[in-house]
């Protein structure tokens, strides 16, 4: 049975010459990004505490090889403007055999056109979370999640903000 107990996420690189960098607006409150992925630490507080999770954040600091070495698994959660960095981090993961986990509001607009992701997680994750690692750790995972009809978004919780 596969064991996916470490976990990366992956926030991708915002370009600089968008309205979401911020790129100039930050130095002036001396911060390398205007706010935290809140959805990737928002998916994070809905794991289990037995799995291991690792958060690099592409806008404040470089993925590397070791850290998808380490990983099970990768989980993305992109804008459609990351989409150049989305691809380019799935491609790096496929070469180095990493299962790639994509959600976000890039995969609920994009899933039919992006290639080399192993399962599509769409919608509000509160909903579907569970079932997928279930289904991943018994190696029956699917490859597409889709989206629940009314997501109860009380049910989310705390975003993880420790890592």
């Amino acid at each position: 049975m596969p064991n996916y107990q470490n976990i990366l996420m992956v926030y991708p690189e915002v370009p600089n010459n968008t309205y979401w960098s911020f790129k100039y607006a930050l130095k002036f409150i001396r911060k390398k990004s205007a706010m935290p992925p809140l959805g990737l630490l928002t998916v994070a507080a809905l794991f289990p505490a037995d799995y291991e999770l690792k958060l690099v954040d592409m806008n404040i600091e470089p993925l590397t090889d070791e850290a998808i070495e380490w990983a099970d698994a990768v989980f993305i959660s992109a804008m459609i403007v990351q989409q150049d960095s989305v691809e380019s981090v799935i491609a790096r993961c496929n070469r180095m055999d990493t299962k790639v986990v994509l959600g976000g509001p890039y995969a609920n607009s994009n899933q039919e056109d992006i290639q080399g992701v192993d399962h599509f997680v769409l919608g509000e994750v509160e909903e579907a979370l569970y079932g997928f690692l279930s289904d991943l750790e018994n190696g029956t995972a699917k490859h597409v999640y889709p989206m629940p009809a009314h997501p109860d978004i009380s049910k989310a919780p705390t975003p993880r903000f420790d890592l």
